[in-house]
C-alpha cells in the first residue's frame, strides 16, 4: 500500500490528535471516522424507511 499526503488545517489536526489514542495512526483514526458515519448514513436511511414505508406481517403473505 502507498501512502499520499492530505493537507489539513492546524485545527483539524488537533481535533484528530484529540480523537485518537497515544501511538495510533491519523490513517486509523480517518478510518474510524468513516466507518461511524458510514454506521450512522446506514441508520438514517433505515429509520427513514422504518417511519414512511408500510409493513406487512410475514402471517399475512
Amino acid at each position: 500500500m502507498t501512502n499520499t499526503t492530505i493537507a489539513v488545517t492546524q485545527e483539524t489536526k488537533k481535533a484528530l490528535q484529540q480523537l485518537g489514542t497515544k501511538g495510533e495512526t491519523y490513517d486509523s483514526i480517518i478510518k474510524k471516522l468513516l466507518q461511524q458515519f458510514a454506521w450512522k448514513k446506514l441508520d438514517e436511511k433505515w429509520n427513514k424507511i422504518l417511519s414512511e414505508d408500510e409493513f406487512i406481517p410475514l402471517n399475512e403473505l
